[in-house]
């Protein structure tokens, strides 16, 4: 499924399953980020991340390892914007460790919001209830979106923080949002699934 929607100042992007193929797309994109970036997404400011993280993140199932990206869909070389995953827990399969990363350059244009949703959507397909998410107690742009989700702080370990977010209320809560013009397509998009 490929998703063409819109950021918040009208960016065209799509929106699409992360795949094995998409390993020079994913360096390029935590390159990109700035240190500060990937110091709040991996809780280190590495400029490489390693390959076993690499393999990790393009090692997706669509069950165990849900995974999307965005792309830049009217440049040529449709760079990529963003990430969002879903790790299944083995100890509870009907939760999952949830992340979202995006360039800076595109930073406060609601693509980690569409990215969530589309992922939202699809783990609520695949049978999942509830995302884990830790954060650093820093991130305040991470803890606002997760609380905007209904996320609930359940604990902090360290400079890390711990939040549960239901993943139907997270849902309802999007798609009351009237202020995220790509967000209509992508409800549409698993409407249509």
């Amino acid at each position: 499924m490929i998703i063409n929607t819109v950021l918040n100042d009208g960016t065209p992007i799509c929106i699409r399953r992360v795949a094995a193929s998409d390993e020079q797309r994913l360096k390029d994109g935590i390159k990109n980020l700035s240190k500060h970036s990937r110091y709040l997404r991996f809780f280190s400011g590495m400029r490489e991340a390693p390959q076993s993280v690499i393999n990790k993140l393009i090692d997706v199932d669509g069950y165990d390892h849900i995974a999307w990206g965005a792309l830049r869909s009217d440049l040529d070389d449709s760079p990529a914007l963003g990430i969002v995953h879903a790790f299944r827990e083995e100890s509870d399969p009907r939760t999952a460790q949830y992340s979202v990363a995006v360039v800076d350059q595109y930073h406060g244009r609601g693509l980690a919001r569409l990215l969530t949703a589309v992922l939202l959507l699809d783990c609520y397909r695949e049978g999942l209830r509830e995302f884990a998410v830790h954060i650093l107690a820093e991130n305040e742009a991470a803890i606002a979106l997760t609380r905007s989700l209904g996320g609930k702080k359940q604990g902090q370990d360290g400079s890390v923080t711990e939040f549960d977010i239901e993943i139907a209320r997270a849902i309802a809560a999007l798609k009351a949002e009237d202020d995220v013009p790509g967000l209509a397509k992508i409800f549409d998009s698993f409407s249509d699934a």
